[in-house]
């Protein structure tokens, strides 16, 4: 017998490596083994390489996904805290009699000497300079005093301000007499608001210390007043307008003036003292998430540890003090990425699954197709070695450089410092699309086992739900990784744990509801349906029961995207519920304190389409009770018609109460009815109280316990409701609301449109218009949620595109056995259209099965899980810890999946199934 001309002579146990054409005397080498079959089957290389390189990019890239969002996340966040926050601000007394621009600078020299392995200075560059202790108060008769306070006046030495500014007149600070005026130079812009010109001689106004005078000898503009170079510095590119500490605070101007490196040594008499400063900003953008706690331990020991102590030496200033807000900038924002991670995992983890999953079912759908080939190699002298090492020869030919293609396209298009994750990510799938069939091949090609093999698949479905148990039990026991601990692996398995148990569930379940489907359907006297449905009972090719791994991968792919959608779902509602909290409804207008809205305004506000409840109510935050047990308890007095904001608290949630409570007025002599929040009620001691508020008395009568008022955000602090009538009328400004709330979908750019027309002339931007949409925006405006949510969405369409193709491997699994059956039946006058039905019938019950099966677990992870989640970061505002269960993320995830399920089915019955009946017709039965 001879062998067939792509049999490797390897694979063959005693054959030789050559073998006779025909020709006496010739002989030929056989063809290499990989050769042959990528020439007799190049549509099945090319597939199972492009399935190695989609799942391989994917792999590599969802790492340096995460780690750009992270890194992103992190700077961003630095960022919005200012350039002051993220710099370290050394301070040292000036050295009186002995100070200079050299040795500033060879301070700052020791200060950098020190950065630079985890951390480095931003281009910026560093700030120095000499402040005076304390400002001085001007005595010039002819300058502005607003509250008759006479404007301050602070002197600075900033080294290189040059640079950063134009001289608009005069000169730079010089010279000057050392008993004379100090020389300094005045931005242009407080000159103009202070009146002073070049040659003006600012008097100081007599105090303890010695007198001293300053003259103007220049004007300058700074080049950019939003550089960081200003960052911290007191009033130095303009007047600034500040407030006495005394009551009631009074205004004045306070300004500051640079003097020349000359002018040093008078720094200190002019403040009572002088301190030298040097501001180090820190480079944000070259910071990285995964290398933080090794910046966080360089910072802290650059600010109180080694690295200062030997700084205080370096410089011979014992006395230097370093100061950073870095420290806890860092841990907030390592708490928040440890935080996040949980549920930014979730996708990924889910994308690996089904991904996994289509690989093991395409390693079977080859197995299957070529078993017959391997088991003529071995019946023909191949050992099961030589035959895997050929086959292992022959993916690494098709699936490893796919595999470095795809890695090497994501390590492109995904940019990052770090590289390890998605390498190690990369080379995992790469082995597996590799080894997939391999191993499959050797179980093909191994002695069969005459073990009970039920009570094997038994026992492992018991160690997954077991597993599955535990991981469950742990996670609603102990709740998510406290802070600190970052990502929570059993939050992330315990989701996939429960799709595979659902699986394996469905798996033995399918079977017997389908089949009884199919017994209801014999019945009748169609055949269609009653085929279709005994097929998808009983399986294919031989096998007793429908495949597992479909199953398993619909039911991953609904159970990720109904599970994450319902959390982002969750991260919505709290965030609005959050912002309407803090709004009081979801538009606020407020007056500026110690005013009123017009009721103009109000009216039409009021009138705007989408308003459905609104009141208008009038508070004060400096008002006493007196007889609680305090004696006097500072509260927040609200005054309101009692109906509609007894609406406003019902549908806001927070406050509420029966309006009937203060609807009954009282008599002349009776108490107003009041209503107390929880904390001042703990504080109660009798049945009336005295209450003080807007210059005016009330005695008053406790009728209720409210829990907070939607007038004032956050749950606690002693609040007093009050009816809005007659009684509180008489008090000083209580007649007129402050504050305008309403609840519905209104538009903020038409209410802000109506308060500018409705406001008196000169006075709309005293006027503020909140809504609850916009402060939602600003809540969801933090780039770790924006890259948490992205990295979830893009998860979920990977999924589903693996699950899509796991369905369609399947459908070509069986495509060979079907075709036979398919023209058996077209010879008995079977029509196509019949053919079509037949396959729907056929592959839709166990895909429609799985998104049930898949919505069902997603619910059942929802509850199980739901209760252990804190969704605090990805709100971006404490919520109280659980996930609330909604029906439309868990359908819209499953009935979009089953629609794709459906609509690909489709496709292949109209594609394929009308080519492999002709197929099957034309070649003749051979089965």
């Amino acid at each position: 017998m001879t062998r067939p001309a792509d049999m490797p002579d390897g694979a063959r146990g005693g054959v030789p490596e050559t073998a006779t054409d025909g020709a006496p005397g010739h002989a030929r080498a056989s063809a290499p083994w990989v050769r042959t079959r990528l020439r007799s089957a190049p549509s099945s290389a090319l597939l199972a390489a492009a399935l190695a390189f989609v799942a391989v990019l994917l792999a590599a890239a969802l790492p340096r996904a995460l780690d750009r969002g992270a890194d992103q996340a992190l700077r961003s966040f630095l960022d919005d805290r200012g350039p002051a926050a993220t710099s370290l601000l050394a301070t040292s007394t000036s050295r009186y009699g002995n100070e200079s621009p050299e040795n500033l600078d060879s301070v700052r020299d020791a200060l950098l000497a020190r950065t630079g392995d985890a951390f480095a200075v931003a281009p910026a560059g560093t700030v120095q300079g000499t402040q005076a202790a304390k400002p001085r108060s001007l005595a010039n008769p002819e300058l502005p005093r607003p509250d008759g306070v006479p404007p301050g006046l602070d002197l600075l030495y900033l080294r290189d301000a040059a640079a950063h500014t134009a001289l608009v007149e005069g000169r730079w600070p010089s010279g000057g007499a050392p008993d004379g005026p100090v020389p300094v130079a005045i931005s242009q812009q407080a000159a103009q608001t202070l009146g002073v010109r070049i040659g003006t001689v600012l008097q100081t106004v007599p105090s303890s210390s010695d007198p001293m005078s300053a003259e103007v000898v220049g004007l300058y503009r700074a080049t950019d007043e939003a550089d960081v170079f200003w960052t911290g510095l007191p009033c130095l590119t303009r007047a600034c307008a500040s407030n006495t500490s005394t009551v009631p605070p009074q205004r004045y101007w306070k300004t500051a003036a640079l003097v020349g490196p000359d002018g040093l040594d008078r720094l200190g008499p002019w403040g009572a003292g002088a301190e030298d400063f040097w501001r180090i900003p820190v480079d944000t953008d070259r910071l990285r998430a995964d290398r933080l706690p090794v910046v966080a331990r360089e910072i802290a020991a650059y600010v109180g540890g080694p690295t200062a102590s030997a700084l205080r030496g370096t410089t011979q200033r014992s006395d230097l003090r370093i100061a950073s807000q870095l420290p806890e900038l860092f841990k907030q924002a390592e708490a928040r990425q440890q935080a996040v991670a949980p549920l930014a995992a979730i996708g990924p983890a889910g994308v690996a699954g089904v991904a996994a999953v289509v690989l093991c079912l395409a390693a079977a759908l080859t197995g299957d197709r070529r078993e017959s080939e391997l088991r003529l190699l071995l019946a023909r002298g191949g050992s099961p070695g030589g035959i895997v090492g050929r086959l292992l020869g022959e993916g690494a030919v098709t699936v490893l450089p796919a595999a470095a293609l795809a890695t090497a396209l994501a390590l492109w298009l995904l940019p990052a410092p770090r590289s390890a994750a998605a390498l190690l990510a990369a080379g995992a799938v790469a082995l597996l699309a590799w080894l997939a069939f391999p191993v499959r091949a050797a179980v093909l090609l191994s002695a069969r086992r005459r073990g009970p093999a039920p009570r094997r698949r038994l026992v492992a479905e018991l160690l997954v739900a077991a597993a599955t148990a535990a991981a469950v039990f742990e996670v609603r026991q102990r709740g998510v990784a406290p802070a600190g601990e970052g990502l929570d692996p059993l939050l992330v398995a315990a989701p996939l744990l429960l799709a595979l148990c659902g699986g394996l569930a469905l798996a033995r379940l399918q079977p017997v509801l389908v089949g009884m489907l199919a017994r209801a359907a014999g019945r009748s006297s169609a055949l269609v349906g009653f085929l279709g449905l005994a097929r998808a009972a009983r399986g294919t090719g031989g096998r007793a029961r429908p495949p597992v791994l479909p199953l398993i991968a619909l039911l991953l792919a609904v159970t990720t995207g109904g599970f994450g959608a319902t959390v982002l779902d969750a991260v919505d509602s709290g965030r609005l519920r959050v912002a309407r909290l803090a709004v009081g409804g979801d538009v606020q207008i407020a007056a500026p304190y110690g005013g009123a809205l017009p009721p103009a305004m109000t009216e039409a506000a009021a009138a705007l389409p989408g308003v459905r409840t609104s009141a208008g109510v009038w508070t004060d935050d400096k008002a006493f009770v007196f007889g609680t047990v305090q004696g006097s308890t500072q509260v927040t007095v609200v005054v309101a018609e009692p109906k509609a904001y007894a609406e406003l608290a019902r549908t806001i949630g927070r406050g509420q109460f029966d309006p009937a409570l203060l609807s009954a007025g009282p008599s002349a002599d009776a108490p107003v009815p009041a209503l107390f929040s929880s904390d001042l009620a703990k504080l109660a001691a009798a049945g009336t109280y005295r209450l003080s508020l807007g210059g005016g008395e009330l005695q008053i009568g406790s009728v209720g316990v409210v829990e907070g008022t939607p007038a004032r955000p956050g749950p606690g602090g002693a609040v007093v409701v009050l009816p809005a009538g007659p009684t509180t009328a008489r008090l000083p400004r209580t007649g007129r609301p402050d504050r305008w709330l309403a609840t519905g979908q209104v538009d903020g750019d038409r209410l802000r449109e109506a308060v500018r027309a409705a406001a008196p002339a000169g006075t709309a931007g005293q006027y503020t218009v909140r809504t609850s949409a916009g402060t939602a925006a600003e809540l969801g405006s933090d780039p770790l949620q924006r890259s948490a949510v992205r990295l979830f969405w893009a998860s979920v369409a990977a999924v589903a595109g693996f699950a899509l193709l796991a369905v369609l491997l399947t459908l070509v699994r069986a495509a060979p056995e079907r075709a036979a059956l398919l023209a058996r039946l077209r010879t008995m006058g079977l029509r196509p259209r019949d053919g079509i039905r037949l396959i729907l019938t056929e592959a839709l019950p166990q895909a429609l099965a799985a998104t049930v099966g898949g919505a069902l677990v997603a619910v059942s992870a929802v509850a199980l899980l739901g209760p252990a989640m804190d969704l605090s970061a990805l709100v971006g505002s404490n919520v109280p810890t659980g996930l609330r269960l909604t029906a439309p993320p868990v359908l819209t995830q499953a009935l979009g999946l089953a629609l794709l399920v459906t609509l690909a089915v489709i496709a292949e019955a109209a594609i394929s199934g009308r080519r492999q009946i002709t197929t099957e017709l034309r070649a003749g039965d051979q089965r």
